[in-house]
């Protein structure tokens, strides 16, 4: 047993011989993900075509910043926001979905603006859901969404596809962004970079919108642990309403599970299951499956309970979203969401000490539909009809 150990560690030291920092980060990196990815089979990654691809061209990385470049373009390949480094350039891609403002699909090999991040720059600049793009930054788009695509296959799927879009119309954070638009035949420009959000906002916001019914945004805020008691307070005025809104469509950024039961528990009067998670032991060829549940807590609102979603809401603002759904407590309202995969973990590559997170855990709707897969009970197509609809309820 010692000779066999002693004989690993002798190849392994070999192997690691004569490489770059960046070639034993970048292989320290697939082993990580190889270990412990978790939707590998879900999204049918051809993880050792990645390698085979990415081995040759690691080997001309010089410096770090180079090395960061090469990994956000390895990214790439998971085609999903919840993949990400903990460290950019000026020159990076936003991340999506908090760095993005409006969401493009492709269609009949045109380019359409299917929804708009209300109060931020593609909508400030005037730009309008159901307009045809035809340039950005004057170049034409299919060319430019290529670097986005996975390069382990050929075959690119719908979600690839929207993938790379919204990569590429998020922008990166030194280049100022010129969206070109066809209107009714009409050419028109926007710059969306030179209209910026409101920078202070408050962690929630509250409005009775008619005499039965009160309303509850958060700010993307579900990662702040403050919010609780604004949120418990914005209940307890509210409680004796007929109808409660909560909008979660400006939640790109996630949260936690605290916050997330915290909320949940304010609307129930026993404790009922609300999320599914498995993981794998790779290892020893077998999974993990558990349970998570909310517990009440505080004076319970009994009314009618309205959860309002779009293609901003994100990881931890998807995880109430199912919940509430799972729970049988509030009826949800809106687009597709962020479709962010799993619980993520955090990893830092040995040598140039660079931080990256990939989800490490499957999570379930309570009734075994994946997370990504949840379409709300009232769909709409984009955050203009998720109004009309919640200005319905009386």
């Amino acid at each position: 047993m010692k000779l066999l150990l002693s004989i690993q560690l002798i190849f392994l030291a070999s192997f690691s011989y004569g490489q770059t920092k960046y070639e034993k980060d970048f292989n320290e990196f697939w082993t990580d993900v190889n270990n412990n990815y978790a939707y590998f089979d879900q999204q049918k990654i051809d993880w050792n075509k990645v390698r085979e691809i990415y081995t040759p061209l690691v080997k001309q990385v010089t410096n770090n910043n180079d090395f960061i470049r090469f990994m956000e373009t390895m990214l790439n390949e998971f085609h999903n926001g919840h993949i990400s480094l903990n460290t950019n350039l000026n020159s990076s891609n936003k991340i999506i979905p908090s760095g993005q403002d409006m969401f493009v699909q492709k269609q009949n090999d045109r380019f359409f603006v299917k929804d708009l991040r209300k109060g931020f720059g593609a909508d400030l600049s005037g730009i309008k859901i159901g307009d045809e793009v035809t340039f950005f930054n004057n170049e034409p788009i299919p060319e430019q969404i290529k670097k986005f695509l996975p390069k382990y296959t050929e075959s690119h799927t719908k979600e690839m596809y929207e993938y790379a879009l919204n990569m590429l119309f998020a922008g990166t954070h030194n280049v100022k962004r010129k969206i070109t638009i066809n209107r009714n035949g009409k050419q028109f420009y926007f710059f969306p970079d030179e209209l910026q959000p409101q920078e202070e906002r408050s962690l929630i916001e509250t409005k009775i919108l008619n005499k039965t019914t009160a309303y509850i945004k958060f700010n993307n805020s579900i990662g702040d642990l403050k919010v609780i008691a604004e949120f418990d307070n914005a209940v307890d005025e509210f409680i004796n309403y007929k109808n409660i809104i909560i909008d979660l469509t400006e939640t790109p950024s996630g949260g936690n599970t605290t916050i997330a039961r915290c909320i949940m528990g304010r609307f129930i009067s026993k404790t009922m299951p609300y999320q599914l998670h498995e993981a794998d032991e790779k290892e020893f060829q077998t999974q993990r499956k558990w349970v998570e549940y909310v517990i009440p807590r505080k004076a319970e609102f009994k009314g009618n309970l309205f959860v309002i979603v779009g293609h901003w809401t994100g990881s931890m603002g998807e995880g109430i979203a199912i919940g509430f759904d799972g729970l049988e407590r509030a009826k949800v309202i809106g687009t597709e969401m962020a479709k962010l995969l799993g619980a993520i973990e955090g990893f830092t590559m040995t040598e140039t000490k660079i931080g990256f997170q990939i989800p490490t855990e499957r999570l379930y709707h309570i009734n075994g539909m994946p997370r990504e897969n949840f379409k709300p009970k009232i769909p709409t197509q984009n955050i203009d009809e998720t109004i009309k609809e919640m200005n319905k309820i009386d």
